[in-house]
């Protein structure tokens, strides 16, 4: 008797014998037992999870005899035949290859035709290989089919299959199975066909499955034909070269994995898989399908290696696979990407514990830097000039800052009464100008710092503006310093609403100043007309000595000077004056 293959000799018969697909079983079940089958069914998912069994269980059941329960009973002529392919009730078509617009009508010719069941079921495979002429011709018949047919489609890329066929049909999602309904269904098979298999070949056929029972089937055909080799794509060596950072280690098992037959993309994806795993774990999210053997690897990597690491990994070498395409030699690729994760001088670049050592030798040099002491430059081997001595400023500007320095020190306690100042205010005309008390502003609590209007320019187009909340930073947009006064900074805003809005959040403002400059830094806010130039104090008016005019000794002004017939005579040089006729 000819060998089947396993996948094929235990291809379930039943929808209670499909594994891991609960709730496409359950959809279809209840359509056959209420009698509520639909016109068409779009079955997707990956390779291997069932979505062609499912389509053969719901035909076997629709034309079944004596379904009991909404499944079949795999003992009527028609339950046969179907399981022997030789039933008339039952159309299979690989649209991969019928993709033409005359294969679909002949397809569709011979819908209408009857068949010896009541179901007549069309399965098209890989419906989405199907010409854009071919889905329109389907798309009639798709909608409103006859009574006796009904349409299955199977797909493993559903996002291809146009909008127009997904919405005349039901659509139902396949899943990968978890790694342990992986490994009970590898159990059982093996038990019911008596095979010899030990714990290393079963872990071996799980991991080659990755969630597919068909894949998983063909795994175990291989294993128990002695097909299969310990570490086939060197994974455990490339991962423990990672994680020791051994490149010479690393390049020899890529070396092995190609003398074996391997192809440096074939190891480079391997490789890629187990990091994924290795860091979905870290991360806490472990991937259902893995097997025992794989998830104790990707833990062990895990704990061996930091996420910043197994995250530079998966770039570098998705890189070199997206390279290795295109690359006339794939395994060069290959060997640079383990050489940069590997070499200590590239691979300690991420090592927090070197970014950390790079912060305190930073910080080092900050402090030496602000202290005026002098910092060697590493392998010059000369001792480094001592620093000059600091530049004393002199100009207006140093006395200005020299004056607001010493009026803070003398500036009166927190506590004491408040000061008042003495201005000269000018009564009408004619008197003599009076003296006036005017109360000066109370300083906010706290240690005041000196500030120049040119510091607060600078830090207020730096990262000033930003410290401050969203509704402040939002308020105080608009605004700008423009001058300092008694220790006071004077902020201009565009008009006298803007002004009065900003002057909630004066405070917030006064407090990020103070942590900007170390002391407290009082905030007045003006109009922006009113505050193009710093206020002077006012001075005592001065009577003016009227000057006697002698006014026989004026004479009268050119009344051409200056006009606008001597402007556009300069314009244009060599023009005249023309007197109007």
């Amino acid at each position: 008797m000819e060998y089947t293959s396993l996948y094929r000799r235990f291809r379930p018969r039943r929808f209670s014998e499909i594994r891991g697909q609960e709730h496409v079983v359950a959809a279809l079940r209840n359509a056959v037992r209420e009698d509520r089958v639909l016109h068409a069914y779009l079955l997707s998912g990956p390779r291997g999870t069932g979505k062609t069994t499912a389509a053969r269980v719901l035909a076997k059941a629709l034309n079944c005899t004596a379904v009991v329960d909404g499944e079949p009973c795999c003992e009527c002529e028609s339950c046969v035949s179907m399981d022997a392919g030789t039933s008339f009730d039952l159309h299979e078509l690989d649209a991969a290859s019928n993709n033409k617009v005359d294969d679909m009508r002949d397809l569709l010719a011979r819908v209408a035709l009857g068949t010896p069941g009541r179901i007549k079921v069309y399965l098209l495979d890989e419906v989405h290989m199907l010409t854009a002429g071919a889905e329109n011709a389907l798309l009639k018949t798709l909608e409103e089919p006859p009574d006796h047919v009904v349409f299955v489609l199977a797909t493993t890329e559903p996002h291809k299959v146009v909008e127009t066929i997904r919405s005349r049909s039901q659509h139902l999602e396949l899943n990968l199975l978890p790694a342990t309904e992986l490994e009970s269904l590898v159990r059982d098979v093996i038990a019911e066909a008596d095979l010899d298999v030990d714990e290393d070949g079963i872990s071996h056929v799980v991991r080659a499955g990755r969630g597919s029972a068909r894949d998983a089937l063909s795994a175990l055909d291989r294993v128990v034909a002695g097909g299969i080799t310990r570490d086939e794509t060197s994974t455990d060596e490339l991962l423990a070269a990672l994680a020791e950072r051994d490149t010479a280690r690393a390049l020899a098992a890529l070396a092995a994995g190609i003398t074996r037959g391997r192809e440096p993309r074939v190891t480079g994806e391997a490789l890629l898989g187990s990091l994924r795993e290795a860091f979905l774990i870290a991360m806490g999210v472990p991937p259902t399908q893995l097997a025992a053997a794989d998830r104790e690897r990707a833990e062990r990597f895990a704990e061996m290696v930091t996420p910043v690491v197994t995250t530079r990994a998966l770039e570098v070498l998705g890189t070199a696979l997206i390279d290795m395409r295109r690359s006339p030699d794939p395994r060069v690729d290959l060997e640079v990407a383990l050489v940069r994760l590997t070499a200590s001088e590239v691979a300690g670049a991420g090592d927090p514990a070197v970014l950390e050592a790079l912060v305190r030798r930073v910080e080092k040099l900050e402090v030496a830097l602000a202290g005026g002491a002098a910092v060697a430059v590493p392998g010059s081997g000369a001792t480094p000039p001592p620093p000059p001595p600091p530049l004393r400023r002199t100009g207006p500007a140093a006395e200005g800052r020299a004056r607001l320095a010493a009026a803070s020190v003398e500036s009166p306690p927190v506590g004491s009464p408040e000061p008042a100042e003495e201005v000269a205010v000018q009564s009408a005309a004619g008197e003599e100008p009076v003296l006036a008390t005017r109360p000066v502003a109370e300083a906010p609590a706290g240690p005041a710092t000196v500030v120049t209007s040119e510091e607060l320019v600078v830090a207020w187009g730096g990262d000033l503006l930003d410290r401050l909340g969203r509704k402040a930073r939002a308020r105080f947009s608009a605004a700008r310093f423009v001058a300092v006064e008694d220790g006071t900074a004077v902020m201009a805003l565009p008009n006298e609403p803007h002004m009065r809005r900003c002057e909630d959040m004066r405070a917030e403002l006064e407090q990020v100043l103070s942590d900007r400059f170390g002391g407290t830094v009082p905030v007045r806010l003006v109009v922006d007309g009113d505050a193009s130039a710093p206020v002077a104090p006012q001075v005592v008016a001065t009577p003016v000595v009227e000057e006697s005019i002698d006014l026989d000794g004026l004479v009268d002004a050119d009344m051409s000077e200056g006009s606008t017939v001597e402007k556009l005579t300069q314009a244009f040089p060599g023009a005249s004056l023309v007197d109007p006729v």
